[in-house]
């Protein structure tokens, strides 16, 4: 589904740019702008998530003088008292961390709106108020819990409200992408069965009962026991040294070829139902054993196996339809996208050379403050 990732946003001024971008803008995505306001308020909501209820600093470049100033207060535990030079070092690192992250969140929200208005795909407000109404009451268990979040988030219910629907585009927008081409016909179900038989057979599986032992006598003794009328569960316990079967009463399910020791294979699947054999010796010691259930080999049928099928092809249809509707789709936005020469993110046609894009991430939903470990939001790369 097309991920959103919100995050948060800078308070830094624009600096002149060699694009559109108009003033007072961070970016510019065909008609649409990214305005300072709306990226000083996401990275102000990040900031505040992360502090978690704590005293919240957004950075502040070019100087990070108020960052500096609380991380002098609040000193990290076991790393001693730190030079200005090196907090605002860390200042400048955490600045450019969110100002990637928020960048990338509003530039991706803008995406998804105007393709999914080119879709002609629409969230009626209901729809939004109903899916928000029910996170929200599973999130929060009281409303004095969810204004308290609101009070620490830095975001509004109008905010939490943008992500939801956001979310609810990108879901109309992957069902679309992906609904034709999954279509699969009974006669691409057969010939997928024809070309993969293999896959749908069972091999000839052995229950046994074993016992383990270090050497060739301890597993004599055990074979005299087990002739003697001991049970198994008794005699796995006092000489078995194999852990796993030993705790089940020496039973060993579904054993099939080329999962054992070559010589107690052979032993096993030459050996007749309820023979007791052994001693074998292996490379882990003496095996004792006795077949208790022979299941025979099989072959699925086609109608036994067409749901299955049907499910695999549908899935590997809508990835790829899915696939090769992120890489049309980022290639079409990106080249609309111009970016202020400070807020240039690998989403920009003018990003940095050195600059990579990220992976796609869920879109965040209202959680209680002590159930949100990042900034609010996330951004939209994949239906």
């Amino acid at each position: 589904m097309l991920p959103l990732a919100l995050t948060s946003v800078s308070l830094a001024v624009l600096s002149a740019c060699g694009n559109d971008v108009p003033p007072g803008a961070v970016a510019k995505v065909g008609d649409e702008t990214i305005t300072q306001d709306e990226f000083t308020k996401w990275l102000t909501a990040a900031v505040k998530s992360q502090a978690q209820g704590g005293a919240a600093t957004v950075p502040d470049p070019p100087e990070y003088s108020k960052c500096v100033a609380a991380k002098k207060k609040q000193p990290v535990q076991g790393q001693g008292k730190q030079t200005t030079a090196a907090l605002k070092k860390q200042c400048k690192s955490e600045y450019t961390t969110l100002k990637r992250q928020v960048m990338q969140f509003l530039i991706q929200a803008s995406w998804v709106e105007q393709e999914a208005d080119k879709q002609d795909i629409n969230v009626p407000e209901k729809t939004v108020r109903a899916s928000f109404e029910k996170q929200k009451k599973q999130a929060f268990p009281t409303d004095k819990a969810y204004n308290q979040f609101l009070k620490t988030s830095g975001m509004s219910e109008a905010d939490i409200l943008f992500r939801v629907k956001l979310s609810q585009l990108q879901e109309k927008l992957t069902k679309k992408v992906t609904e034709d081409a999954a279509k699969v016909t009974n006669s691409d179900v057969e010939d997928y069965y024809d070309k993969n038989k293999k896959r749908f057979a069972q091999t000839e599986r052995r229950d046994l009962r074993v016992v383990l032992t270090k050497t060739q006598d301890k597993a004599n003794q055990a074979r005299a026991a087990l002739e003697g009328g001991q049970p198994w569960k008794d005699v796995a316990k006092q000489y078995s040294i194999d852990e796993a079967s030993k705790a089940q009463g020496g039973k060993l399910a579904s054993v099939t070829r080329n999962q054992q020791d070559k010589a107690l294979e052979e032993a096993v699947f030459a050996a007749q139902k309820g023979q007791l054999k052994g001693p074998v010796k292996t490379q882990f010691g003496w095996y004792v054993f006795e077949v208790e259930k022979i299941t025979p080999a099989s072959q699925q049928s086609l109608d036994q196996s067409r749901d299955a099928i049907k499910s695999l092809l549908e899935g590997q249809r809508k990835q790829k339809a899915l696939d090769a509707f992120i890489k049309d789709f980022r290639d079409e936005y990106k080249d609309k996208t111009q970016c202020a020469d400070d807020y240039r993110v690998a989403e920009c046609a003018n990003a940095p050379k050195d600059a990579t894009e990220t992976g796609p991430s869920q879109s965040a939903q209202p959680q209680p403050q002590s159930q949100t470990q990042t900034a609010p939001p996330q951004t939209p790369t994949q239906p």
